[in-house]
């Protein structure tokens, strides 16, 4: 977004995004990205930002794609269905020169065979403002010791509580995160 006409500041959570994410399981390990910080490391499920006018799924599919090499269309023997698992509201300020916005997370889940977990990309490149990248490596983590991760979204204390990979999720609604309840690492 450019800069405001008259010279006005962005006002924060004045816009809304919508980002997708996707807990890919196989067995009871969940793929993390993993980006290493000065204050320790941070964590992401992967996916990211719906583009104007992107459905949902298109969206998760797309996301997949560039993160992990994901194909959701291998079929069912492969890879499941994509599911629905949380929602969860974002007003959290962050780093960087813009005005944060709110964010609604829309968290699915699907299976991945052992095969096709192997073939999955190991490193995940994120373009920065500047056009340079910043790396992030695909790590598998058992999905029970996942509520001590600073984990983006913050849904690593409802996974960890999970009584296995299928669920049942309980509410769909996770608790909203703010400057109180969520840090940046």
């Amino acid at each position: 977004m450019g800069a405001e006409p008259h010279g006005e500041q962005e006002v924060p959570f004045a816009r809304t995004k919508v980002r997708v994410a996707c807990l890919v399981f196989c067995g009871d390990e969940v793929a993390l990205l993993r980006r290493r910080r000065p204050r320790g490391d941070q964590y992401s499920v992967p996916g990211g930002n719906v583009e104007r006018g992107e459905d949902l799924l298109h969206a998760l599919r797309r996301e997949l794609r560039e993160e992990l090499d994901l194909d959701l269309d291998l079929g069912p023997q492969e890879v499941s269905e994509p599911e629905l698992w949380w929602v969860q509201d974002q007003l959290v300020s962050r780093p960087g020169p813009t005005a944060p916005p709110r964010k609604l997370h829309f968290v699915f889940r699907v299976r991945v065979s052992a095969g096709v977990r192997a073939g999955l990309a190991t490193v995940e490149r994120d373009e920065l403002p500047d056009g340079s990248y910043e790396e992030g490596e695909t790590v598998w983590v058992d999905y029970r010791s996942t509520a001590g991760l600073a984990l983006y979204p913050a849904v690593g204390g409802a996974l960890a509580a999970l009584p296995g990979p299928e669920g049942p999720v309980g509410s769909v609604l996770l608790p909203a995160l703010n400057d109180r309840t969520y840090r940046w690492v």
